[in-house]
């Protein structure tokens, strides 16, 4: 059974054939995808969820990569974006997006609106799904905090509402979501004084630019922050800040990026990865846990 051939068909142009996953990352590298799809309806999820199982082709789910790396050998199976499920819509105090619009999108819709709860999750380059996915978070909100409920379907392409009270999620970990897809999710927001939300959110996106290397493709923090301290501070105070391997660097600008300054392989940022985690280690003995995601195969 040739499955690309399958998806082709079904798929036309929403299909791409061993697609470097490097344009597809905001690391911008990576090997190839055997097969790229854009679904946007049931019907499609359906198709390549059938597909998947049938026939035992291992299956991803990428919003806008903006927190996975992978390997220079690429993926097998089949990988799915979300970038064409991007609708957001305001009723009152909620706001519904699809799994791939942009989560800083719904931020400033919420903000014009004059809705708090979700001002300074502002500037995070990640979609609502991945946001979701991982209870994204920054500056002391998260994605879960104004969450109500999100739309999924499970492998087998069977859909479900999943309330945010049923949930076991902690900080960067949401319990047996891999199990799902999420195809949209729903916020409920709280009124608030426009101009300072406007404020907030333009101060936050003011930060980032301050102190984040957003100049150099880099997939955000690296680590988890460790319980009571920060990981950029452990790093830093371990001497790390400009070490290098291969194109990849950790950051001089913040301490808990790492950079892709010069053509990195993702094998240099995964051994630079590994580097950061033993010399940590050695010196303040926390065993730093990584929040990006790796997949497929390195050299």
């Amino acid at each position: 059974m040739d499955y690309k051939k399958e998806l082709k068909n079904f798929f036309g142009e929403n299909c791409l054939l061993d697609e470097s996953m490097g344009s597809h990352t905001t690391y911008r590298t990576g090997g190839p995808a055997e097969a790229y799809v854009y679904p946007s309806s049931p019907e499609e999820w359906s198709f390549v969820l059938k597909l998947s199982e049938t026939y035992h082709i291992p299956l991803h789910i990428i919003g806008f990569g903006s927190n996975v790396l992978v390997g220079s050998k690429g993926l097998q199976g089949i990988v799915c974006s979300t970038k064409r499920m991007a609708t957001i819509s305001r009723d009152g105090e909620h706001i519904k997006a699809q799994a791939g619009a942009a989560l800083d999108k719904v931020c400033e819709v919420a903000c014009r609106a004059g809705l708090a709860g979700m001002e300074k999750l502002s500037g995070i380059p990640g979609s609502v799904g991945g946001a979701v996915y991982m209870n994204a978070g920054a500056f002391g909100q998260e994605t879960f905090d104004t969450l109500e409920y999100f739309d999924v379907i499970d492998r087998q392409g069977r859909p479900a509402t999943l309330l945010k009270e049923d949930l076991k999620y902690t900080y960067r970990h949401v319990e047996d979501i891999e199990n799902y897809i999420v195809l949209s999710a729903s916020f409920k927001l709280t009124p608030a004084d426009f101009p300072q939300l406007m404020e907030t959110r333009n101060s936050i996106l003011h930060k980032r630019i301050e102190k984040q290397p957003l100049d150099y493709p880099s997939a955000g923090s690296v680590f988890k922050r460790p319980a009571n301290d920060y990981a950029s501070r452990l790093i830093d105070d371990t001497g790390l800040r400009g070490l290098s391997v291969g194109g990849a660097k950790v950051s001089e600008k913040h301490a808990g990026f790492i950079i892709n300054f010069n053509h990195a392989t993702p094998e240099d940022i995964r051994e630079l990865m590994r580097q950061v985690r033993q010399k940590v280690k050695e010196k303040h003995g926390v065993e730093l846990e990584l929040e990006q995601i790796l997949w497929g195969q390195f050299e």
